[in-house]
C-alpha cells in the first residue's frame, strides 16, 4: 500500500519499486481474516507473515496446513512455519501455462485483498503509525461481516 506525505513509518519495497507499507493476512476459506500484520515495505514477505504467525499464534494454533503463494517458497520458511504453528506448508503454484486461468486455492485471499481495496481510507495509507493502519484494516473487515447479516 502506498504512502502519503503524512505517514511516519515508511519502507522501500525494491521489487515492486512502491514506497509504502505491506498488509500480511491469514484467512479462512471463506476468507475471513484470523490474523493480520501490518510492516513496513522493506521488511520480506517471508519475515512479514512469520512475524505475523509469532504474534498471533494463539488464534492460529488449530491450523494444521498453511497455503501460500509462491513467493513464500522454501525450506527456511517451511520450518519457521513449524516451529512457531506446528503446521505444514502448501505452495499453490501458478499455472504453467501462459494464459489466465482460476487456481481454486488462490483466489481465497485475493478475494480478502480486494474486498480491502473498496474501502476508501485504505487507498492509501495515510495513517502515522503501523497500530493505526492496522485497526484500519480491522475496521474494514468489521464492516464487513456487518453487510453480510
Amino acid at each position: 500500500m502506498k504512502n502519503t506525505d503524512t505517514a511516519q513509518a515508511k519502507g522501500y519495497d525494491a521489487g515492486k519499486q512502491v514506497s509504502g507499507i505491506k498488509l500480511h493476512l491469514a484467512v479462512d476459506t471463506q476468507g475471513l481474516p484470523h490474523a493480520i500484520e501490518v510492516t513496513t515495505a522493506d521488511v520480506n514477505d517471508r519475515d512479514g507473515a512469520v512475524l505475523m504467525l509469532l504474534e498471533n499464534n494463539e488464534m492460529l494454533s488449530a491450523v494444521v496446513k498453511l497455503l501460500v503463494d509462491g513467493g513464500y517458497t522454501g525450506a527456511y520458511f517451511a520450518q519457521r512455519v513449524y516451529a512457531v504453528l506446528g503446521a505444514t506448508v502448501e505452495i499453490a503454484k501458478r499455472s504453467e501455462l501462459h494464459k489466465f486461468a482460476v487456481i481454486q486455492k488462490r483466489w481465497v485471499v485475493e478475494r480478502s485483498f480486494a474486498r480491502l481495496e473498496k474501502c476508501r481510507r485504505l487507498w492509501k495509507n495515510c495513517e502515522r503509525k503501523l497500530h493505526t493502519s492496522l485497526q484500519m484494516v480491522v475496521l474494514a473487515f468489521l464492516a464487513l461481516l456487518l453487510r453480510r447479516h
